[in-house]
């Protein structure tokens, strides 16, 4: 018997090379980490360059260090923009598979329900039948 995928699964399968790579930056960029050490370096490059003896790399007011953040910026907004849409399609793929679902469990609880209605019909017919004999041997006697 083959395993059914879920909505998940088929999607991630539909992933190219550089959709994985997008996902992943979008991810790493998204975090307290990249946050943390990204101002870490920051402050270091600062510090290195306001206090450095001998040798300023980048001396105030950091136009390296802004050409820097501008490319990384550069970069980053549309790799974010591409991880993005495919949440999107993530979304829309899930909300389709909860679809099929919701209806097929509609359709479950629809034919539970009409077997239910025939159970209770069953039990009446069944019901007035003794009633109606209990009458006869009533009367009989």
């Amino acid at each position: 018997m083959a395993v059914q995928k879920n909505w998940h699964a088929k999607h991630v399968e539909t992933l190219g090379f550089g959709g994985k790579i997008a996902d992943a930056v979008a991810k790493g960029m998204g975090s307290w980490r990249f946050i943390i050490i990204q101002t870490v370096l920051v402050i270091l490059w600062m510090a290195l360059n306001l206090v450095g003896f001998f040798y300023h790399w980048d001396v105030y007011p950091f136009i390296l260090l802004n050409l820097l953040f501008s490319t990384q910026a550069a970069y980053a907004a549309p790799i974010i923009m591409m991880s993005q849409n495919r949440q999107n399609d993530r979304d829309r793929l899930h909300a389709e598979e909860d679809y099929k679902t919701n209806v097929d469990a509609k359709k479950e609880i629809e034919a539970l329900s009409i077997i239910l209605k025939t159970i209770e019909v069953e039990k009446l017919d069944k019901i007035i039948t003794m009633l109606e004999e209990l009458k006869t041997t009533k009367t009989s006697k």
